[in-house]
């Protein structure tokens, strides 16, 4: 299974959010360099961010429901 990186965070929290989006949606997300973004000097700049990534065959759906903003809260 090839894993495809569908978003890139620089805060674990931002990760964390974008990964359980995904996960209630019936994706597959997987974090990677999660850890060594915080054990790292520079943190997540230095390892090139924290990776949430889905299978191949998920990313371009997975891409499409993170762009869709979905409907605006009624006031």
């Amino acid at each position: 299974m090839q894993l495809v990186t569908v978003f890139t965070a620089f805060s674990p929290i931002d990760a964390d959010l974008v990964n359980s989006r995904l996960d209630a949606a019936e994706f597959h997300p997987v974090i990677t360099n999660g850890l060594s973004a915080l054990s790292t000097m520079g943190y997540s700049v230095s390892v090139g961010g924290i990776l949430v990534q889905v299978p191949e065959d998920e990313a371009k759906a997975a891409r499409e429901f993170l762009a869709d903003p979905g409907p605006a809260p009624s006031e």
